[in-house]
């Protein structure tokens, strides 16, 4: 019984020390877990810089104009002056054809201008001689009307009629003779334009370029009858093919997705691998209606081709610019949040504290986004798991280095002219 007294302050001291010991641990512990729950999140500075999409296409050079060259009218070939490949004017011969009914035709109706003029002549003649019998006897039919005015009586009745009737016949016979003079002048047109239609198809016989251009076929030789190609159900061949090369169409299949930011006027880095020569070009038109099989728009830059160096069928790859955004906020993509319709961000604030801002973006490319409002440059955004964040917790950040421009590129194909060579080459 004496030892208790002693064992019981020993256990209070015991005790304390395990509870002071213990209460040290704990508050090491909460200093602990409060660091804990700051999160990391990677984050990066909004920035100004260029935004832009370009396309590679491949097209193909066509010739500005095509015209198969039909003769006006049928004959035997007598001559032919030009062959494939080779250069002509407009206005140039390129075949001469023999028609010999043609002159057959001309000669009748030189003729019958002659004949009109003949008859012209003549009813000119005629015209003369009834204004002079009418001039006589209307002269004698007013001398006989005064003096029976002067003298009633003097004159038969009977005579003043009769020439009263013979003037009247003469005047009536002018008149006819002038009418006959107006037929002889429509006869004497009809008849010269019966020449000059015949003589027209002589001269069709001189077969002539209607375009300056290359020949790039022929179809018809010396001696071949000519078929004229006057007649649209006629499948009758052409004398020769002739492409305007000298100004080239080049053609480009813009995809579907593209066509919207196609536009008159826009330049083009086209590049021509089978001469090694590359040039800016402008689109000068285009369909204006997508393919249904390809999905494609039919785009053409017109391309000056003088010394021909350019041969139509050549391919080229071209460089189209689509959309271009400069000096532009800009942010990674993986900072965008997508909530319902509308995009927004999470930025931190000076303390480090997430705030969500709806912002509104503009073009997208491969890495970045054009930000038109809702962020400022220079503020820092969030980048990938914004779902692990709610508004106002404060973060660690880790500032992440981005570029600042972002240039996407898109292909609708292209042509390596060195990948067949070097294919070639392994066989």
């Amino acid at each position: 019984m004496h030892r208790h007294p002693c064992i019981f302050p020993a256990f209070l001291a015991m005790m304390c020390a395990a509870l002071g010991l213990s209460g040290c641990h704990d508050g090491k512990g909460d200093s602990d877990a409060n660091a804990s729950t700051v999160a990391s999140a990677r984050v990066a500075a909004a920035q100004r810089g260029n935004i832009s999409r370009v396309l590679t296409l491949a097209g193909q050079f066509q010739p500005y104009q095509v015209v198969d060259v039909h003769p006006k009218v049928s004959g035997y070939m007598a001559r032919i002056n030009v062959d494939i490949g080779d250069v002509v004017h407009q206005g140039q011969t390129l075949a001469m054809l023999q028609v010999p009914e043609l002159k057959a035709q001309l000669q009748s109706a030189t003729f019958s201008v002659e004949q009109s003029k003949e008859e012209i002549t003549r009813a000119q003649h005629e015209i003369d001689r009834a204004q002079a019998t009418y001039s006589a006897l209307h002269a004698q039919s007013e001398r006989l009307r005064q003096a029976a005015a002067a003298r009633p009586g003097l004159i038969a009745q009977q005579e003043l009629d009769n020439a009263q009737a013979q003037d009247l016949s003469a005047q009536a016979q002018v008149d006819s003779a002038k009418a006959a003079m107006a037929a002889a002048k429509q006869h004497m047109g009809a008849a010269t334009a019966d020449e000059q239609g015949v003589d027209a198809l002589e001269n069709y016989t001189n077969v002539t370029a209607p375009i300056a251009g290359v020949v790039i076929w022929r179809y018809a030789d010396t001696g071949a009858l000519i078929q004229g190609g006057t007649n649209s159900n006629d499948q009758a061949l052409p004398i020769v093919r002739l492409s305007q090369s000298s100004l080239l169409r080049l053609r480009v299949p813009v995809p579907e997705d593209d066509v919207q930011f196609v536009h008159v006027g826009d330049q083009l880095d086209v590049r021509v691998d089978a001469i090694n020569r590359s040039f800016t070009g402008k689109i000068v038109r285009f369909t204006r209606n997508v393919d249904f099989e390809t999905r494609t728009m039919e785009t053409e830059i017109d391309v000056e081709n003088k010394d021909l160096s350019i041969a139509p069928g050549m391919y080229a790859n071209t460089l189209l610019e689509l959309v271009d955004r400069n000096n532009v906020v800009t942010v990674p993509v993986d900072a965008l949040v997508l909530k319902g319709n509308q995009q927004t961000i999470y930025v931190l604030d000076d303390s480090n504290r997430v705030h969500i801002h709806r912002v509104r973006v503009g073009l997208e490319g491969q890495k970045l986004a054009e930000i038109i409002s809702g962020l400022n440059q220079g503020d820092r955004v969030v980048l990938g798991g914004q779902e692990n964040y709610r508004e106002g917790q404060r973060v660690d950040p880790l500032l992440t280095p981005e570029p600042a421009s972002d240039t996407v590129h898109e292909t609708g194909g292209t042509i390596d002219m060195k990948a067949g060579e070097e294919e070639g080459g392994n066989n």
